[in-house]
């Protein structure tokens, strides 16, 4: 099948951490984005997909939100329990959420205008192609990824989100001294995000050598030398964790720190 004559050629053959999700959503969720989304919704020119943000689409942060304050990037932010929560505990600083699912994105919003904070502008976008284009070099001042897409089965690890190549995007745009914060339930997953942050020289781990869970030099012996932080006191639990605690998978927080 030959893709749509309006996909440029450089967004054809990129492979995407996603799997784009529409999905039907209830006439509130209608009325959110219709009634607030000249509010939350960065205007942002997408090309291409529709994920894919044009290359000159830089954003003024300060013109963004009004004012100059530390800047929050949530990648894959789902139906907004993390960011809201941030939001309303961190008045002081501004958030910026990345997601490709557009019932979730609405979602987000309605929970927003619910908690009566403004503090947050949303984006339905690739965040691995967004981030480096919307963000200027030393512009944000943390980055979370919590429980991106585990693509459990090994033929589709490349679609993973963390990699090299991302890793060295989110340094570039954090500021020094800024943190990137992780969290997935997957075990070679977490195993193979530690290596990445680790690898990127612009990272420190401070938890390195820290926190291996049981049995895990048993399991893999990719396991046994930990890495990983305390979980974050700011992540709220989303479904998404609650599902797999369900099954007794083991969550894992990364944090790392820009130097």
């Amino acid at each position: 099948m030959q893709p749509p004559p309006d996909v440029p050629p450089e967004h054809r053959a990129r492979t995407r951490s996603f799997t784009r999700r529409g999905g039907r959503m209830p006439q509130r969720h209608h009325r959110a984005i219709a009634e607030h989304g000249s509010t939350y919704l960065l205007d942002v020119e997408l090309e291409g997909l529709g994920t894919t943000v044009a290359a000159d689409s830089r954003l003024d942060l300060p013109s963004v939100f009004g004012r100059v304050a530390p800047v929050v990037v949530e990648i894959g932010s789902g139906s907004g329990d993390a960011v809201v929560h941030a939001a309303q505990q961190s008045p002081e600083r501004d958030f910026v959420a990345l997601e490709v699912w557009r019932p979730g994105v609405a979602q987000t919003i309605a929970k927003a205008v619910h908690a009566g904070v403004e503090n947050i502008r949303l984006l339905e976008a690739d965040a691995a192609q967004a981030l480096a284009v919307l963000f200027g070099p030393g512009t944000v001042s943390e980055v979370w990824t919590f429980f991106p897409d585990p693509w459990p089965k090994s033929k589709h690890h490349k679609r993973r989100l963390v990699t090299p190549q991302f890793a060295a995007a989110v340094a570039t745009v954090l500021v020094p001294g800024g943190v990137w914060r992780l969290a997935t339930d997957w075990a070679d997953y977490a195993w193979q995000m530690r290596d990445v942050v680790e690898g990127e020289p612009a990272f420190e781990n401070p938890y390195v050598g820290r926190l291996a869970a049981p049995g895990d030099e048993h399991n893999d012996p990719a396991g046994a030398r930990g890495g990983f932080a305390p979980r974050f006191e700011g992540r709220v639990e989303t479904r998404f964790e609650g599902k797999g605690l369900k099954v007794e998978r083991i969550v894992r927080d990364l944090t790392v720190v820009k130097r």
